[in-house]
């Protein structure tokens, strides 16, 4: 059956499409297919979207499957998957974790390490893009005001350390 406007359908399918968490997603894919795009311009040229999952939550600290899966809200089936990927591409590598030895711990290579360096510079690079053009004191109020929702709600999956690290970018 075609949806058309005498059906009704119409009016909630647009409340449904321009609801905030769409909006949000859309910037968030957005701004993540911007960064992906200079770190393959730098020569990352097999990292994806995806991969940007693990680093972003690696750098808090996490270093087994089961942390980056429950800081990422993903399963340990893709997580490790994306790892295999990782690895497989130079960017990390695991080894028995010290602290239990059934777990395997994940860190950076050589290769890793440069590319956080070019994905930090990727991100600002992307940020001062946005910056110009819905003006810099917007752009920096709009995150001023995102983390201070995400603070208010307690959202759980977000650790101590993200608070600590708005207070030094803002």
């Amino acid at each position: 059956m075609t949806l058309t406007p005498e059906h009704g359908h119409q009016p909630n399918t647009k409340r449904l499409s321009s609801t905030l968490p769409r909006v949000l997603r859309e910037f968030s894919k957005h701004f993540d297919r911007r960064v992906t795009e200079r770190l393959r311009a730098k020569g990352h040229t097999a990292i994806s979207q995806s991969h940007q999952i693990v680093f972003s939550n690696l750098g808090l600290g996490a270093t087994r499957v089961t942390e980056l899966a429950d800081q990422a809200q993903v399963t340990q089936q893709a997580m490790g998957k994306t790892l295999r990927e990782l690895e497989n591409l130079g960017y990390l590598e695991r080894a028995i974790d010290q602290r239990d030895r059934r777990a395997k711990a994940i860190t950076l290579t050589a290769k890793g390490q440069a590319l956080v360096q070019d994905a930090i510079d990727c991100i600002e690079d992307t940020r001062q893009e946005y910056a110009s053009k819905i003006g810099s004191n917007e752009l920096q109020e709009l995150e001023k005001r995102l983390r201070e929702a995400a603070s208010k709600l307690d959202l759980s999956y977000l650790p101590d350390l993200w608070a600590e690290t708005a207070k030094e970018i803002l």
